[in-house]
């Protein structure tokens, strides 16, 4: 199978606050050594690590540093990593929204991207004049795009609008719109960047299915960047995880997503460490989840209820409902708690000190696993009064079986049915 996509080396240095080297003789003197004799920026400097949440020590940072990777033909890869990465960098190199500082992209055949909301698109154009524009940027002819336009304005849902110009458009139907031109006018590379999550979840099972009928079916290369980890297992074959603008690992995705997973997810803490106040009026003095204060829970058959009891003070009347979501590993809800929009009933909170004590029951036959708790405080379809920073952990003992043995979620599922 041959290459579709080679990185050789490639870097992006970029200089906080100032975009040109400062003088316009400088300016020129740089574009001439990239772009036409093909060397590095002259005016590189030593740059530091790009790790948003530390003050700079130095007025440049690198983006993206020896990035070194292939794709093969017709291959899924996705790009993981927390946000300022270099997961939208990597894509504007390979899509040339912009140029690399250092090293060699290598790319076989037209390349389509959907990097952002309205990414190619003439907000004074209509959807179907924008369709036109760009199959011809790709280099299809009118007759080309003339056979796809009906496959596209059907799969976009976006019929009724397809006249009317993009500017009127919501952010979820330019997104439709803007993956179903990419998607169908015949890229041999497709890259996708995290605006899918804008899409509602009908418009997103549909564009995952799509994706992977043009990788595997048609034999197109697709790249492809989000947070949805279970989107990630379910279209990709591989993974690239990236931190601090440099390839930390890479392999299958299954191992990919388990290390950032295992990497990321969770450090043991307070759980009052984690609170994020979001409404004034409300202080909060002890958070605490079956008696403990840590953001580790341990349930099994026999204890699988989970009380949570949060202290705290109002400065007024308060109408609050604690809210909780299990989620496994690849970030897919299995089951919320929410008794407001259940039974319509919600907690009164009047102005002074206040104790607040909700519990619920997890399934029993839970099998042995990792999950996630997030949870929250908010006034119901209203407001969040706060919410946690990392979801708490919990871990299931599982369900033994005949032989004594514990039965593993990943193995049996998430339920052992009776």
């Amino acid at each position: 199978m041959s290459t579709a996509i080679e990185f050789n080396n490639v870097s992006k240095l970029y200089r906080l606050g100032l975009v040109s080297s400062g003088t316009l003789s400088n300016d020129l003197k740089r574009w001439w050594q990239m772009n036409i004799l093909g060397k590095e920026d002259p005016f590189m400097k030593v740059g530091s690590v790009n790790d948003r949440s530390k003050a700079a020590d130095s007025e440049y940072v690198w983006a993206l540093k020896d990035i070194d990777f292939k794709v093969e033909q017709g291959d899924v890869v996705g790009i993981i990593g927390k946000n300022g990465a270099g997961k939208s960098t990597l894509l504007k190199l390979l899509s040339k929204v912009t140029g690399p500082t250092a090293g060699t992209i290598r790319a076989k055949g037209r390349i389509a991207s959907l990097l952002e909301v309205g990414t190619g698109f003439h907000a004074e154009l209509t959807g179907r004049e924008n369709i036109y524009m760009n199959g011809t940027i790709l280099g299809m002819t009118k007759r080309e795009i003339d056979s796809k336009i009906d496959e596209i304005v059907d799969f976009s849902g976006c019929e009724r609008y397809i006249d009317t110009p993009v500017k009127r458009y919501s952010s979820g139907m330019t997104v439709r719109l803007g993956f179903a031109v990419a998607a169908h006018l015949d890229p041999e590379i497709l890259v996708v960047d995290e605006v899918l999550a804008v899409g509602d979840a009908e418009f997103q099972k549909k564009a995952i299915g799509k994706m992977q009928d043009v990788s595997r079916g048609e034999g197109r290369t697709v790249l492809f960047v989000s947070h949805n980890m279970g989107s990630i297992r379910a279209l990709c074959k591989h993974g690239v995880l990236l931190e601090y603008g440099q390839v930390k690992y890479s392999g299958g995705i299954n191992d990919v997503v388990n290390y950032y997973l295992k990497d990321n997810d969770y450090q043991p803490n307070k759980i009052m460490a984690d609170v994020k106040i979001l409404n004034r009026d409300i202080s909060i003095e002890s958070f605490r989840i079956n008696g403990s204060e840590e953001n580790l829970v341990k349930v099994d058959y026999e204890r699988n209820t989970i009380e949570i009891e949060i202290v705290g003070r109002s400065q007024s009347n308060q109408v609050v409902e604690l809210e909780a979501q299990l989620y496994d590993e690849g970030h897919i809800l299995l089951a919320s708690y929410c008794p407001c929009h259940k039974i319509g009933r919600a907690t009164r909170v009047d102005e002074g000190a206040f104790t607040l004590n909700e519990s619920f029951q997890l399934p029993k036959n839970l099998a042995r696993g990792v999950f996630y708790l997030n949870i929250q405080l908010t006034h119901p379809n209203v407001a969040y009064h706060l919410t946690l920073k990392q979801p708490v952990r919990v871990v299931s003992e599982g369900v033994l079986s005949a032989s004594g043995s514990r039965l593993d979620y990943r193995k049996s599922g998430m339920l052992i049915l009776e």
